[in-house]
């Protein structure tokens, strides 16, 4: 089949390299002519596990095609893809000027039946809007399909390529058939391909994304109670994660949720609750508390050094929002960052794919390290925000070595107590007890 895709970012970039790798000749367009230009050469502009091997043989193979030119993607294309931001605004409601814009401009250079579908995570009611922009201008029969992907940046490709479920928000006959072909090479193993109408796919993601958002926030909010009782939240998150109701993801305390798609669709949710007039209670709470979470371990890192980070030199592990990608979009380690340099510390970062990334967003307002041990010379504590594999099994010596204090604060939970007991570290994690050394600072 021949597809176009509107939209090079993460959702857009991983849709059509992965539809080409099935057999399908793709068009990806993006107004960026430098990323364009990027791209054709083979350059994959985001860090995606796995992404660059079927990236580059797609391009080699000519399956897959970059453009600035909208018009000439869609030609021949049988169905297209928006696959572009919809960013909060000011209010938290998702921002819809980019898929309605190309949207309008579709409806002046279709010149037979098409099938749009929206990719970007959209409020409901959207696929309404889109019929009307393009419908503005369009001289032939088309429909607008909404098409939610349920992507884990780190696991993007695998995702796709073996989808848990594929959802398809049409009404329309002709529609259905032309996804169904689509979709065939990716649910042979018998993973549904879910029909319904528009606005309930819409809704879907949104309360895919809502819920998974709650249940993080709910152990979180379990693992700050621990804390003040006694109890040890991997031993209550043992005992929950073995109910099959319930199961084992997602109940991993921490620092708080960042990246692209929970706290923007758990916001333009409450948003468009607020619009209609329905006050979404648990997602005001999830907001609020997940907000709190980013910065719980300032309190106590501040207390240890009596009140006072002004020349206090915290080395950092971790800035994206989780591992395996680049993405810092909302992390928790930004959050921190503000706060400690607010206050006159001093911040060496390392993170193993998204210092970049935050160089372009801080400029030099923080350190850089080569390496994750780099990050600890002369410093005065470690910090860890984000659990790359790396981080999980690091040289305890060279920590003792480098660090002027035996000192962790994490917001990861990577080190069991005993171990940090036994190698003599003061140690804060979330929702355990504090192994605490008895150092003098």
């Amino acid at each position: 089949m021949k597809i176009a895709v509107v939209g090079t970012g993460y959702v857009g970039l991983v849709t059509g390299t992965c539809f080409a790798e099935t057999g399908n000749q793709v068009f990806c367009v993006d107004i960026d002519k430098e990323k364009v230009d990027k791209m054709k050469n083979g350059e994959v502009p985001i860090y995606e596990p796995h992404l660059d091997v079927i990236f580059q043989r797609n391009i080699k193979q000519g399956r897959l095609e970059f453009t600035t030119n909208l018009e000439e993607a869609v030609e021949e294309a049988q169905i297209i893809f928006l696959a572009l931001p919809t960013p909060p605004g000011e209010d938290g409601s998702a921002d819809l000027s980019y898929v309605l814009g190309v949207a309008e401009h579709l409806g002046k250079i279709i010149k037979e039946y098409k099938v749009i579908v929206d990719k970007s995570t959209v409020p409901v009611g959207t696929a309404e809007k889109v019929i009307a922009a393009v419908a503005k201008n369009a001289q032939v029969d088309f429909d607008v399909v909404s098409n939610p992907e349920f992507l884990r940046e780190g696991f993007a490709v695998d995702d796709f390529m073996k989808p848990d479920r594929v959802v398809v928000g049409t009404e329309s006959e002709r529609a259905q058939e032309v996804m169904k072909e689509l979709y065939g090479p990716f649910i042979r193993q018998g993973n549904p391909l879910i029909f319904m109408d528009e606005k309930s796919a819409e809704l879907t993601k949104y309360a895919a994304n809502a819920f998974l958002a709650a249940k993080i926030t709910f152990m979180n909010e379990i693992a700050n109670f621990c804390e003040k009782v006694g109890a040890d939240v991997d031993k209550v998150r043992l005992g929950m994660g073995s109910d099959t109701r319930i199961g084992k993801r997602f109940l991993f305390p921490g620092i708080g949720y960042g990246g692209s798609c929970f706290p923007k669709d758990v916001q333009a949710l409450q948003r468009s609750g607020k619009e209609i007039g329905h006050d979404f209670k648990i997602l005001d709470s999830v907001i609020d508390v997940n907000d709190a979470q980013k910065t719980v371990l300032a309190k106590p890192l501040k207390e240890y050094f009596k009140g006072n980070l002004k020349g206090i030199k915290i080395a950092l592990w971790g800035l994206a929002f989780k591992p395996d990608t680049d993405d810092i979009r909302e992390a928790p380690a930004l959050y921190m960052i503000e706060q400690l340099t607010n206050e006159g510390a001093e911040v060496c970062a390392y993170d193993p794919e998204a210092m970049p990334n935050v160089e372009k967003l801080l400029g030099h307002r923080i350190e850089y390290a080569s390496d994750m041990y780099s990050a600890l010379d002369n410093a005065d504590a470690l910090l860890i925000c984000t659990e790359w594999a790396a981080f999980r099994n690091p040289d305890f010596s060279i920590i003792t070595e480098k660090l002027n204090n035996k000192v962790i604060f994490d917001g990861r939970n990577l080190y069991s107590l005993d171990k940090m007991r036994k190698l003599g570290f003061r140690y804060k994690s979330i929702g355990r007890s504090e192994v605490l050394n008895n150092e003098e600072i």
